[in-house]
């Protein structure tokens, strides 16, 4: 996606687009689209949607740190699929320097929950005593022993540019996440540089930008950035889940050279 694309939408601030969005009951749809499409679908938007811009930027570094234990509780629970399940991560917004906690579970009847505190951008990737007790209260909440969450480790970190899009009435908006990366705790990474998820979320009705997405082909995808990167980096992970993203999209990752392997080919 270039910054050309963007161009043509009103901004919108990061105050405007809390206040006008954040309180809506929304369906969450994920897409994976080829990065080459996404110039034809923006274009082809016919309203008078707006873009979040802040001091005039319109894409903005994202990373999130995911933790999960040695056995990977979070990683299964979700593969199975289980009605008790968590996500847990530290998301950054890397061009204003401010970092949050967030706690995503889900009960025995179904209800999601998700959590979000401020955290210290310089222990992004650590989980504090208190983010420990507020993660053992969630677990306990869920039927997960709440000493588990001694066990949590990072397990996996992604990181990305994003826009946001709003639709002119405020009802739909929609990420465009691209310079998709996923790192070990080892150093060892991959990109996919010529994808892009979308996620829109919108009423129970489909968004505009749903309908453009199907007519030009694309549906909706079981993506998790978490789980389908981390299938992709383990293929003894039990994975049926997102097994055609695995065989299409994610076939062939374009992996990162580590800073030990950088170092040594810039001396050879």
């Amino acid at each position: 996606m270039t910054a050309a694309a963007l161009l043509r939408f009103e901004p919108l601030s990061l105050d405007e687009l809390v206040s006008e969005a954040a309180l809506l009951t929304r369906v969450d749809r994920k897409y994976v689209v080829p990065r080459g499409d996404l110039a034809a679908i923006l274009g082809a938007i016919d309203e008078p949607a707006r873009v979040l811009e802040i001091d005039g930027a319109r894409e903005f570094g994202y990373a999130s740190v995911y933790f999960d234990t040695p056995d990977l509780l979070s990683y299964r629970m979700a593969a199975q699929p289980r009605r008790r399940r968590f996500k847990l991560r530290t998301r950054s917004y890397l061009d204003v320097g401010t970092s949050f906690l967030e706690i995503k579970t889900r009960g025995a009847r179904g209800t999601t929950v998700k959590e979000r505190s401020a955290y210290d951008p310089d222990r992004a990737d650590v989980l504090t005593n208190d983010a420990l007790v507020e993660v053992a209260g969630a677990f306990d909440a869920i039927g997960v022993p709440a000493e588990r969450a001694d066990d949590l480790l990072p397990t996996l970190t992604t990181r990305y540019r994003r826009a946001t899009l709003l639709a002119a009435d405020g009802a739909a908006r929609a990420t465009i996440d691209t310079d998709l990366q996923w790192i070990a705790p080892d150093g060892s990474a991959f990109e996919l540089p010529d994808i892009a998820i979308v996620e829109t979320k919108s009423p129970a009705a489909a968004s505009r930008i749903d309908r453009l997405l199907w007519r030009a082909g694309h549906r909706p995808s079981t993506v998790s950035k978490y789980a389908t990167g981390l299938a992709a980096m383990h293929p003894a992970l039990p994975r049926n889940k997102w097994a055609r993203l695995l065989r299409t999209s994610f076939q062939n990752p374009r992996t990162i050279p580590t800073p030990e392997e950088e170092s040594c080919a810039t001396a050879a």
